[in-house]
């Protein structure tokens, strides 16, 4: 399969506030600022989110990140003044905790349960 980068975007109505949000979500700054109106986070080799400022789009991004250490980004999520919107166990065991940013776009992070 041939190398594949992935940029997932995020079409909020509000700039410098989304830049701030997602600076606080993601627990950085922007990997790097294409204009004026975008803003990209590099969360692992090749694979990036974006917001654009797009506001009649704006609210309807629906992203889920699995990670390894589902409580650790919570938990640091927390100290960093967002709470979840949702939080979520699956029959399986895989826990899903869902964010909201001020549009109304839907960021989650999912992860399996502790006991697995």
């Amino acid at each position: 399969m041939a190398s594949v980068d992935l940029f997932a975007g995020i079409p909020v109505t509000d700039h410098e506030r989304a830049v701030d949000w997602y600076t606080r979500l993601l627990g950085e700054p922007p990997s790097f600022l294409p204009n004026d109106i975008e803003a990209v986070w590099e969360l692992a080799d090749h694979r990036y989110v974006f917001t654009e400022l797009l506001p009649e789009h704006a609210g309807h991004a629906r992203h889920t990140l699995f990670v390894d250490d589902l409580d650790g980004w919570v938990d640091a999520i927390a100290d960093r003044g967002i709470e979840a919107a949702t939080s979520e166990t699956y029959d399986n065991g895989v826990r899903k905790v869902t964010y909201r940013d001020p549009d109304g776009n839907e960021i989650g992070f999912g992860g399996e349960s502790a006991a697995a």
